[in-house]
Formats: C-alpha cells, structure tokens, sequence
C-alpha cells in the first residue's frame, strides 16, 4: 500500500502517471460516449449509462413524507439528466429508522411520493428533452444496528453480538439479539413496502443489504443460532425469502433491485467475504455465490459497495481526501481504495452477464470520473456509472457530460467528508461546499450541538 494522498490531479496524464506510479488496475479513456448509451434494465430502459447512488438527506417529515428539501434534492437529481435515480434509504419499519427524520412510505403520505415522481420525472424531461425518463428505484432499508428512530438515543437491533461495534452503539454483551420470529415477520414490512412503491408509481425497489444494516448483518451472521444464521444457506435466507415474496406480490414487470456488500473489511466472524484469518483480504467464495443467487432469482439491478462508513475504515466505501472527525488517515492511497471498489464491480458484471451493475468509487477521482466510467462501460467492467457524494454536489454532472463533454472541476465534490459529518452529528445532509448557501449553516449549527452532547 501507497501512503494517503489527496487529491492533486490537473490533467489525464497526470491521473494516468498515479495510476501506473501505484501499478493498480484503473483505466481511463477520452472517448465518454459510452456514458450517453441507453441500458436494458429489466423491462425497462434508462436514456444514459449515469446513475445517482443513494444519497440520505435525513431531513423527510416525521411521518417519512417528503419535505420541501426532499423535493428540492429528487427535482435537482432527476433535471441533471441521469438515466438511473436510486432513490434513498427508505425504512420498512418505524423501529428500523436509522433517524427521526429518515424517509418512510405509509399508505398515508403514499400519494406526496407519487406527486412527487410527477414533479421530478417532469423536471427530467423538462431540461433534458421529453424523451428523457430516468428509472426510479427506492431503496427499502432496515437499520438494524445503526437504528435511531428517536432523538439522539441509538436503539440497535443486531442480528449478532459483534465485541468491535457493539460497544459503539452503547449495547452490553448480554443485550437479547433479534429473534427468528421478527424477522419472519418483517418479510411482511419489505412486502407492503415495495407494493406501496409500486403504488406511488417506483420502477423497482432495491432490498438495502449493504453498510452493516440489518441485512447485511445478517450475510455474516457466522454466530448466530437459527434458521437466519451460521451457514450460508441460513445467512442468505432472509434476503431469498425477501425476493420471493415481494416477486410474488408486485409481478414480474417490477424490477427487484440489491446494493449489496461485497467485502466488509471487519474480521471473521463478524464480517462478510473476508478471510477468516486476515480481514484485509477479501474472499470472493460467498460473495459471488451471493451474486449467483440474484440472478437466479431474477434480481435485475445490482450495485456493489463495501465496508463500514460508521466505523474506522470509511474509505473502504467512500475514498476521500478528508474523513469526518475521529477518523484516522487510512495506510492506503485513495486510488487503491478506488481500484478495488471497480475490482469488485467487474467481478460481479462478468458473473451476471445482461443483468446490469450500478459502478461506485468515482467521486474521489472529480472531473476524471467519466473518463474512469467511460472505459469501465466500454470493458464490460459495469453498466452504468454510479455517483453518490458527488450528486450532492454536483447534481447536474450527468447533464455536462452529455452536452459539453466534461465535468467542472469548479463544481465537482472534493471528498472532505462534510456531508458524513453532518450525518454522524444528527443532522440534515448535503454538500456543504458546493451547496454552502443551504448546507453550510446546517453543518455549523450540528457540529456544534454534537460537541455540546459529547461534553455532556
């Protein structure tokens, strides 16, 4: 590993020189026209090879219903002209929330989502032609660990006891641990959930099961006892029974969508494709009978992700320049944190064939993602580009790319993990830079009532 560098690239040729300096497998191309291609998605068809990656604002109504910043956000994604928007983490149960203020669709705000899809899917085709409709998948999200659903007081429910995390969430060694029959109840929750996306007019809904969640805790349940844990068989179980209902329910022409972890970084048994002596080695054994799985199963939609962004090591997930408070300097350079994160996305494109994978990893890399999306795309390495951090801050990107040929690198994210920040201080996110007007009096005022609380 390469010591930790921030970002400091101002041509191709010098991202190019890094790459080769480092000897990690990134390629880059001129030619972008792979990223204005249209993608077969199940029934369906997205204009361009873009995507916004799930974002969370934390910042609906109470009852999960849109607020105006909400809607602010969706009309900003959907008029910056990507053909997929991966709506945010959304929760099947109030108990589940990861925030108070965390999105939730009931049978009564059901209709402000669908006014809301009109609104954004107008504004698409409003600034990009009135040929231009994105794909709307809603992610359904269970927080499992890291749920919070009032105030500032964690309320964990863990699949697993976990001697690294549990300490974090304030959960003692003997705290009961979720039973089998919750979670054969909550199959329920995901059902209702996706046949009210359906409802309000979503193409598809993605079963969250990434980022130490509740069901990606449940991929490395090694520990637990029962039906949901132990074997992979059983660790899988859920996530299978899941798919079959809500198939069941919604019909075929509905996409089922996963964005999944590939690789936990966080040691066994604990944690999902990792060796079980090394955790910094990744183990491909399970997670591709994972992807194997979906697409048995007929899951049309994956994204790959990684890691834990709410422990130590966030740059498994997000590489960045900055990290949020507390978080040391990782002992690897961001370029190979990126490297394997598109590692991870070709190995899952090539064993899943047509079925299409949402990339992640480029914002770190600014104005040169497309350039890093472009050649993936054109080497079968993945179906679209996905960008999350960067979407905040730069939500037009999709739309520059495809009519002037380039991002600005005057608007581009600068991964200085602000955006995390305001997350980890119970606040209402966005980027603070880029969008300092709305987000930069939010930071300050969270910063302050976080440091408030830890002197308390």
């Amino acid at each position: 590993m390469a010591a930790h560098e921030k970002f400091n690239f101002g041509s191709l040729e010098e991202l190019r020189g890094k790459i080769a300096a480092l000897g990690v497998e990134i390629a880059l191309t001129e030619d972008l026209s792979p990223l204005k291609n249209s993608v077969r998605v199940g029934h369906l068809t997205a204009p361009n090879a873009m995507a916004v990656l799930p974002m969370e604002g934390c910042d609906s109504q109470p009852d999960g219903s849109p607020s105006e910043l909400v809607e602010r956000r969706y009309m900003r994604f959907a008029g910056g002209g990507a053909g997929l928007l991966w709506w945010e983490a959304c929760a099947v149960a109030e108990e589940g929330r990861a925030n108070e203020l965390q999105m939730m669709m009931t049978e009564k705000n059901v209709g402000q989502f669908s006014e809301l899809l009109k609104k954004t899917n107008g504004e698409a085709a409003r600034l990009n032609g009135q040929q231009h409709r994105p794909i709307n998948i809603l992610q359904l999200t269970h927080s499992g660990r890291y749920s919070r659903p009032h105030g500032h007081k964690a309320a964990p429910i863990v699949p697993q006891h976990d001697p690294i995390l549990d300490p974090r969430v304030g959960l003692s060694p003997d705290a009961p641990v979720v039973t089998d029959a919750y979670l054969d109840d909550l199959i329920g929750s995901y059902v209702k959930s996706a046949k009210l996306a359906r409802e309000a007019g979503f193409d598809g809904v993605d079963l969250k099961s990434c980022h130490r969640y509740l069901l990606s805790e449940l991929l490395a349940s090694h520990a637990r006892k029962g039906k949901y844990g132990g074997s992979f068989e059983n660790r899988t179980r859920f996530l299978r029974e899941v798919i079959d209902a809500v198939r069941l329910e919604v019909g075929s022409d509905f996409i089922i969508a996963c964005r999944f972890n590939v690789f936990d970084a966080h040691p066994y048994p604990y944690g999902f494709g990792v060796d079980k002596d090394d955790f910094w080695k990744f183990d491909p054994t399970e997670p591709m009978a994972l992807v194997r799985m979906f697409r048995e199963k007929g899951v049309g939609l994956l994204s790959n992700s990684a890691g834990n962004p709410y422990y130590i090591y966030p740059q498994v997930t997000r590489p960045f320049d900055q990290s949020s408070s507390g978080i040391p300097v990782p002992d690897e350079h961001p370029l190979e944190s990126v490297a394997r994160l598109f590692a991870f996305t070709r190995m899952i494109q090539q064993e899943v064939g047509e079925v299409p994978v949402v990339g992640n990893g480029y914002s770190w890399m600014r104005q040169f993602a497309p350039n890093a999306g472009a050649a993936n795309i054109a080497a079968g390495s993945c179906r679209f580009m996905g960008l999350g951090r960067s979407s905040f801050a730069y939500p037009d990107a999709p739309r520059d790319i495809r009519e002037r040929g380039a991002m600005e690198p005057a608007k581009c994210c600068i991964s200085c993990s602000k955006c995390t920040q305001i997350m980890r201080d119970h606040g209402s996110t966005g980027c603070v830079i880029r969008d300092a007007k709305v987000y930069g009096p939010l930071f300050k005022q969270y910063r302050e009532e976080a440091e408030a609380r830890e002197k308390r």
